[in-house]
């Protein structure tokens, strides 16, 4: 006999700190998805979903890893659930990467010559001063900014 699911989530210790913000950023998230893109190019009307992801995976790295404020098993439960981008707050951890927009600004088969993205760049180093990553709309994200 199949096993019954049920929606019954423990929360663990401390998830009220954290619980207020998350719902806002996953009712930002939730507008952000339902918002009418018209006169937009494809690409612009996903820039406000990655905005909102990277803002809660950084909320969740900062609260754990910078500020310590969060238990190790309340960070794995955010991971489990989907509030955080684990790939992304584990490429943060390296080097060169600290501030790191999105994924796919570092993979170099999505883009043109296969190197990484132009808002990898350096602001000193670019032939454009103001410029805006195509998957993103991120105008900078290279650690040496």
């Amino acid at each position: 006999m199949p096993k019954v699911k049920t929606n019954r989530v423990k929360y663990p210790e401390g998830w009220e700190l954290i619980e207020p913000t998350l719902r806002e950023l996953q009712a930002k998230m939730r507008e952000a998805e339902n918002d009418p893109h018209d006169g937009k190019r494809k690409c612009e009307a996903l820039w406000p979903i990655f905005k909102i992801a990277h803002q809660k995976s950084r909320y969740i790295f900062d609260l754990y890893h910078r500020r310590k404020e969060i238990s190790k098993e309340l960070y794995e439960f955010c991971m489990d659930q989907g509030y955080a981008d684990r790939n992304l707050i584990a490429k943060w951890k390296k080097p060169g990467y600290e501030r790191l927009c999105c994924l796919r600004c570092m993979q170099p088969r999505d883009h043109n010559f296969q190197t990484t993205c132009v808002c990898r760049v350096p602001k000193h180093l670019r032939e454009e001063k103001v410029i805006e990553c195509v998957h993103c709309g991120c105008r900078g994200c290279a650690s040496g900014d």
